[in-house]
């Protein structure tokens, strides 16, 4: 079971005692002789959706000054399965304006990230972000986070449903706690009356998961949610007569740390199989699961996938068996084809069309030419559907009738959001963290470093008449995984300034983790060994060989790799 108090982590004692994720935020925020939280109250927050950190471009100059450090803080609006309106799109543009940096950041998970806002308007923000009907609860924090859904399938009819399971299986994991429409949602008068109501989690309970819990459905032949790299994944399973229900997929998770290696990526396993009536108490079991054995006394081992592998399949269909009163039957067989996003105009089975549009590491801003955030603005004030966040940090304008299209293609054009148009596939497989300047743990540069980076490659690859080659390629600042390198046919993980981790020979369709080929190499050594691997991939591969099954079968990955067992 749990690990004992004597042997709890620092941040286990600050759940514990804070109150159901109240801690003493009221009066942090009240405190104006910084601009920081208190110590404990920034690990609390992440809970309510909100991440403290500082500039990362001016902390040195302002320790030089002996000034504080330039705290602001990142909010994440949760919006599950992806899916908004255009009147929420257009309120979250405005907080964007109002009180962030003038910019949107879609993240991997098919949320919304608001960087720089300061601590005297994040009850605003947070306020504005409730007022649209999405929230920022269990946005961040050791709980069940964004529920991931694929957010255009061809089988239309099958995406209502699955949607509907992804939207009510968040709700079902959201922390019952008040604190968080006690804090941000009312005035003083009001949290007098919320604070009188008595709290229980009871999924969770009072200390809540040892760490984050990540669930994902995704629908075949579209792996774009990355399944395999989830805690919990559901796999849409069509029937005769339309959804029959879905393949369980427990331990993923790419998370790993620098130097340890009882820490690593791993790929989900395969579970069984439920019907859509049972997803709900499948999951709760499976959180149950790791509430009562996830490690709390070191957070670096703390994720499903370790108590999964220190134990065993059975052991978790065991316990699983005995939380349901039943053992899922085997996993029926399915088809993926691809990771990544599709672009530009499809047409569903119920006669609307969409959008897919390329927003390079899902940063939405007006920058030269390229008027994205205020394109997006002017595409919401007219669109009448959907706009549909895809898990590649991308964005879909969906469900447009027919005779609208002329006029979203124009402010695309008129934008520049037609950046799709004229991207090689590589680019277009694209993904990066956000890195430098506003992660902590970022150890060298990502997503303002990997488009030029790309541009280097994609120069490699015109050499090579390999200019039309689809290539999946990912690049995060830390090993923390934020944009699933592990899965990626080319990922770079940064290690120091200036210095990444270079992994190879991930299946395109994400059912395969890559494997490190160079320890801590410059860009210049990357671009040396990919153009040797050009050469004999233009010479060598099989027809429509995919470059990391060659990659694999060059023989360059020394050790064994990872691959799904479907």
């Amino acid at each position: 079971m749990s690990t004992t108090i004597s042997k709890l982590s620092e941040l286990e004692s600050i759940k514990v005692n804070s109150n159901f994720l109240r801690g003493t935020i009221v009066e942090s925020l009240q405190d104006s002789a910084s601009a920081a939280l208190a110590k404990d109250d920034a690990q609390i927050v992440k809970f309510h959706g909100f991440y403290e950190y500082d500039d990362r471009d001016t902390r040195e100059e302002r320790r030089r000054q002996l000034l504080e450090p330039d705290y602001q803080f990142m909010i994440r609006a949760r919006v599950p399965g992806g899916v908004c309106t255009p009147q929420q799109w257009l309120a979250l543009d405005d907080i964007a304006r109002k009180w962030a940096n003038g910019t949107i950041r879609l993240t991997t998970r098919q949320a919304f990230q608001f960087h720089g806002i300061l601590k005297h308007e994040l009850k605003a923000s947070i306020r504005a972000i409730n007022d649209s009907l999405l929230d920022t609860i269990a946005a961040c924090g050791d709980v069940n986070r964004n529920v991931m859904c694929t957010p255009l399938p061809e089988a239309s009819d099958i995406h209502r449903q699955v949607f509907a399971a992804a939207r009510s299986l968040s709700d079902h994991l959201t922390p019952h706690t008040t604190a968080y429409h006690e804090i941000w949602l009312v005035d003083e008068e009001g949290r007098n009356k919320v604070a009188a109501t008595p709290d229980r989690e009871p999924i969770y309970g009072p200390d809540y998961l040892p760490r984050k819990f990540k669930i994902a459905f995704a629908i075949p032949p579209r792996n774009d949610v990355d399944v395999f790299a989830h805690d919990l994944g559901f796999i849409a399973i069509a029937g005769t007569d339309g959804l029959a229900g879905f393949n369980v997929t427990v331990g993923g998770g790419m998370g790993a740390t620098h130097g340890d290696p009882a820490t690593y990526p791993r790929l989900a396993e395969l579970l069984g199989f439920c019907a859509p009536d049972q997803v709900e108490e499948v999951a709760e079991a499976i959180v149950s699961i790791q509430r009562d054995y996830g490690d709390r006394s070191n957070r670096t081992h703390a994720r499903l996938k370790y108590p999964l592998d220190d134990h065993s399949l059975e052991w978790l269909h065991a316990q699983m068996e005995q939380r349901l009163g039943y053992r899922l039957p085997a996993d029926r067989p399915f088809e993926f084809s691809h990771n990544g996003d599709r672009y530009g105009w499809q047409q569903t089975t119920d006669g609307l069309w969409h959008l897919g549009l390329f927003l390079e590491n899902g940063r939405i801003a007006d920058v030269g030419g390229a008027r994205q955030l205020s394109g997006l603005r002017a595409i919401a004030e007219v669109h009448k559907g959907e706009f549909r966040l895809t898990p590649n940090q991308n964005v879909i304008v969906s469900c447009v009738d027919a005779p609208d299209r002329a006029h979203i293609d124009h402010l695309v054009q008129a934008h520049g959001l037609d950046s799709y148009l004229h991207s090689s596939p590589l680019r277009l497989h694209s993904m990066a963290c956000v890195g430098f300047p506003s992660c902590g743990s970022s150890m060298a540069e990502s997503e303002r470093y990997l488009p030029e980076f790309i541009s280097r490659i994609e120069a490699l690859l015109l050499e090579h008449d390999l200019k039309d080659q689809a290539i999946t390629i990912r690049m995060t600042g830390c090993p923390n995984g934020c944009a699933r390198p592990g899965l990626a046919e080319i990922g770079i993980v940064g290690k120091g300034p200036g210095l990444y981790q270079l992994y190879l020979g991930a299946a395109f369709n994400g059912t395969r983790l890559n494997r490190k080929v160079r320890e801590s190499v410059h860009e210049d050594e990357i671009l040396v060994l990919l153009g040797e691997l050009f050469t004999d991939f233009r010479s060598m591969a099989k027809p429509d060989e995919t470059f990391g099954n060659f990659v694999l079968h060059s023989g360059i990955l020394q050790d064994g790799v990872e691959e799904a067992v479907i």
